[in-house]
């Protein structure tokens, strides 16, 4: 097999398998798989990225010409190296060397696999690759929506997913069972918790996160009837993920496309989608899927309200527990930036941090979590880069660059490079579409000869 086909295989591989690999290592943790064997089969999906950017490095005939977007990527990973070097105790952190591991996992991974985009651009067009994405996102949608018809809570009670939280990932979900708790939307009611879509990455977050850049595919291709019908499947599920962030940042990505394609019908399309999702919201109560709630969960769900009165359950409320949540870690992830700018080391903040029982210095936001990890150096670093990457890309492949900007603005409010599907294939397609010349601009007429 030629090494363009290999790369091409890696990359289609690494697009569906991220999609699957969270309920696969779940099955594989209910049946007996744990401990450090399933971490080393987890870890598949760092050494093919690993593995194919060596073989693209060995193999290819000739490097890209380097851009700007690449220096300033080189800059960022060596930050966050140097913090990964760093004793702990220089930046007041407490972080464990298994968090400062994982965490330095975390924020190289899109430096991978924007690296492998690069290497590759030359053998892979990032169209080729954004079919590969929307069709697996499609069949995110699918499994989804069948399992919300078919699939009863209880069965993901009793399945290995609240397991592979615990014991392998040490995340203790208390409100559902030992399920995430966004799984269900509160609404207030006690006898009637609605569902959201979470498919096979266990995750109605990071299902939405994936639809969004499916649908800006989907929109930004010519018009055909079957992208018309995968863009209806992947718009069902989005709603259906019940995600706010999803379809404002599907919006600012929509509008970005317009302007990047010169296109009055993306506006359109943002504008119908927040429509129609705004009275799917204030529906959802009543016409979403119903489930209920354990006794013991209940008894938990009651001592939570008891200390956060005053929360509202209305999606479009200011006071919204979830959205207060978010804009309260926001502002807090910030003030600790802000006063702690030299960031406290690799491992101290998020989901790292919960998981290896480390003070949690701040979380949610991956800008916020990057200055937290890294220091101000680190968070520069990675907003410069995206800034020149999203430059780049909306002269050369606009659907990509709409794409990336609204995953950018999804890392406000959540960590999004934590969403290694996005994470890996988001940054390799813009790898792949900064290697495309630029568009050509609007042609001239050609001028008089200048007088001798």
């Amino acid at each position: 097999m030629s090494t363009e086909r290999l790369i091409r295989l890696a990359l289609v591989v690494l697009v569906v398998g991220l999609a699957l690999h969270n309920a696969a290592m779940a099955q594989l943790w209910d049946l007996g798989l744990r401990g450090t064997a399933l971490d080393a089969v987890a870890a598949w999906k760092e050494a093919l990225l690993l593995a194919a950017v060596l073989v693209v490095a060995w193999k290819v005939r000739g490097l890209p010409s380097p851009q700007v977007a690449d220096a300033l990527a080189l800059t960022y990973a060596a930050v966050i190296v140097v913090y990964a070097l760093m004793p702990q105790g220089w930046l007041d952190g407490n972080a464990t060397t298994r968090g400062e591991l994982l965490a330095l996992r975390h924020h190289l991974l899109p430096v991978g696999a924007y690296a492998l985009g690069r290497l590759a651009s030359r053998m892979w067009r990032a169209e080729r690759l954004g079919v590969v994405a929307a069709l697996t996102a499609a069949g995110v949608a699918l499994i989804g929506l069948l399992d919300l018809a078919f699939v009863s809570l209880q069965a993901w009670r009793d399945s290995g997913v609240p397991g592979w939280y615990r014991e392998q990932l040490g995340l203790d979900y208390r409100g559902l069972s030992g399920l995430p708790e966004n799984w269900v939307f509160n609404t207030g009611d006690e006898s009637n918790p609605i569902r959201r879509l979470v498919s096979t990455f266990l995750s109605p977050l990071a299902s939405a996160y994936a639809l969004v850049v499916a649908l800006i595919f989907v929109t930004g291709r010519p018009f055909r009837w079957w992208w018309l019908l995968l863009g209806l499947l992947l718009y069902a599920g989005l709603l259906y993920t019940h995600t706010r962030a999803a379809i404002g940042a599907l919006a600012v990505g929509l509008v970005v496309l317009a302007l990047a394609q010169r296109r009055l019908a993306p506006v359109l399309l943002a504008v119908a989608s927040v429509a129609v999702a705004g009275v799917f919201f204030v529906a959802y109560p009543h016409i979403g899927p119903s489930t209920s709630y354990t006794d013991e969960e209940l008894e938990y769900l009651r001592e939570n309200a008891a200390q956060n009165p005053g929360a509202s359950t209305d999606p479009f409320s200011p006071g919204e527990s979830s959205l207060a949540s978010h804009w309260r870690n926001l502002r807090d992830g910030i003030q600790a930036v802000v006063e702690h700018p030299q960031g406290y080391g690799l491992g101290n903040a998020g989901v790292v941090a919960k998981r290896t029982g480390v003070e949690i210095k701040a979380g949610e936001s991956t800008f916020v979590e990057l200055g937290t990890d890294a220091g101000v150096a680190g968070l520069v670093a990675f907003v410069l880069w995206s800034l020149a990457v999203l430059a780049g890309l909306l002269r050369r492949d606009p659907w990509v660059g709409a794409a990336f900007a609204a995953v950018l603005l999804l890392g406000l409010q959540t960590d999004v490079i934590g969403v290694h599907w996005i994470a890996v294939v988001v940054w390799a397609l813009a790898g792949l579409a900064l290697g495309r010349l630029p568009e050509p601009g609007p042609a001239h007429e050609p001028g008089p000869e200048p007088s001798p």
